[in-house]
């Protein structure tokens, strides 16, 4: 009989504090992120026959390189079907960042713990070391940020890898643009928690801003594919905030709207040629059947 493990997985948006849970400068200064996985789905199936022969077979709902943490889920759930049930979410996290460090991925480990934990996560990243910092948004702030937060997804394609080895390149030779960037995207998160805890939606829309300067110091080009679009939003005020969604330089962006700006943020956005995505929050995180 054949032996069958289905596992599902949902993606995240990065809200605040991306970059920092990167080593080295996690392990020099600590990360901070803040994110939410959402109801976007890799789903990953293990077959194995009576001969013990293995065939895994995934299907996403989004492409790769989307920077929604699409690739760190698709190891999650590979992970999750060869251990079974038997792991926790967060060994399993862990045993997926390993895999894609031997791979020589030099991303962090904010995307496989929000993959495997779903909801919402304020993590701090210490070295190697991962702490989960109590957060519960008020219902507030979650509704508000439900009707008001546009993901689009550009189809301007990216390899977060090429982007990645510039900043730390210059992170190594001691650009002080780059570390100053970074340390404000981490301030940004402790900003972004402290707004959605306590509906103060004036600091989630600061910690959006300052995720947007700091990002700018460390590298340009990652947020230069959408500031034509976002630009003109943010003049007509029908965008408050923004930021690109992973690594940059393509992918998907995410809109803060104003209290009347959705609709025309949506009909600029596809006027560009990119899709706006439907989503709600996943409060589950992986699940093994």
């Amino acid at each position: 009989m054949t032996e069958r493990i289905e596992v599902v997985v949902p993606v995240r948006v990065d809200l605040a504090g991306g970059w920092t849970d990167v080593q080295p400068y996690s392990g020099d200064h600590g990360g901070e992120v803040v994110n939410f996985a959402i109801n976007r789905y890799i789903r990953s199936i293990m077959e194995k026959d009576d001969d013990g022969r293995i065939r895994v077979e995934y299907s996403s709902d989004m492409p790769t390189g989307s920077g929604l943490g699409t690739s760190g889920a698709m190891n999650v759930g590979l992970i999750a079907t060869i251990a079974g049930g038997g792991k926790s979410p967060e060994d399993i996290a862990e045993l997926a960042f390993q895999f894609e460090a031997l791979l020589e991925n030099k991303g962090g480990r904010q995307d496989q713990w929000a993959a495997a934990r779903g909801g919402f996560n304020h993590l701090l990243f210490l070295g190697d070391e991962v702490e989960e910092i109590p957060f519960e948004p008020m219902k507030s702030s979650r509704n508000w940020l439900r009707k008001h937060f546009v993901i689009a997804y550009t189809g301007i394609g990216h390899k977060s890898g090429d982007l990645h080895s510039r900043v730390w390149e210059r992170y190594q030779e001691g650009d002080e643009e780059v570390l100053s960037g970074l340390h404000i995207i981490r301030g940004a998160a402790r900003t972004m928690a402290d707004g959605l805890q306590r509906d103060r939606r004036e600091l989630v829309v600061k910690a959006l801003n300052d995720v947007c300067e700091g990002v700018d110091l460390i590298d340009r080009t990652i947020h230069d594919p959408f500031r034509e679009v976002v630009e003109g939003l943010k003049e007509s005020g029908s965008v408050v905030a923004w930021k690109a969604l992973g690594a940059g330089g393509g992918g998907s962006v995410g809109l803060l709207c104003s209290p009347m700006g959705r609709s025309d943020t949506i009909s600029v956005v596809e006027e560009a040629g990119w899709e706006v995505m439907e989503w709600d929050y996943d409060e589950i995180g992986m699940q093994v059947n």
